[in-house]
């Protein structure tokens, strides 16, 4: 009888420990997300399962083309995913062509293929704080963003993390790609 009370003491310790642990990796190092909508394609497709990192960005800065999941402000439990272009401190601007320019130099990156039709709040230059990030999706013209008065510029502490993982599907498992 002893024995079967200390053994069920230990499974019980075991089970708490893992539950706790599973708790703090949840809250404090990852997350699971899904992707909700075409405004990350071609990279990112609707219905795909990320693992979000949320522990790097507490020994590092973001980093331009970071792929970064925060809250939608009007809508709770609403997640946004997009890749960081602008960082603290620069100026970023889209002209009426598409182009994007980060402190008045032309940012040659190519994530967004298509031309921007709608530049949004950078048709005029945009100034981003000490703790601001400008942010677009990679369906430019289908990306609700920082070119939009509802989202505009991110804040340093609005950032959850870093998308780095898809886990699902299984044809597309791999880290993403940050360039």
């Amino acid at each position: 009888m002893k024995e079967a009370l200390k053994n069920l003491l230990h499974l019980t310790l075991y089970v708490i420990g893992v539950l706790l642990l599973s708790y703090l990796l949840i809250h404090y190092v990852g997350q699971r997300t899904e992707v909700f909508g075409h405004s990350m394609m071609p990279t990112l497709d609707s219905g795909d399962q990320l693992v979000v990192d949320k522990i790097s960005y507490r020994f590092r800065d973001p980093e331009r083309y970071d792929i970064i999941v925060f809250p939608f402000q009007y809508q709770e439990n609403t997640y946004y995913i997009k890749r960081i272009i602008g960082l603290p401190g620069e100026t970023v601007r889209i002209d009426e062509d598409g182009v994007i320019y980060i402190n008045g130099k032309v940012l040659n990156e190519g994530y967004g293929r298509e031309v921007i039709y709608d530049p949004g709040l950078a048709v005029n230059e945009i100034t981003l704080g000490d703790d601001e990030y400008f942010v677009l999706g990679d369906n430019r013209n289908n990306s609700q963003d920082s070119r939009d008065p509802s989202v505009g510029n991110i804040h340093r502490e609005d950032i959850i993390g870093r998308a780095f993982l898809r886990i699902y599907p299984f044809s597309k498992f791999g880290i993403l790609k940050h360039q």
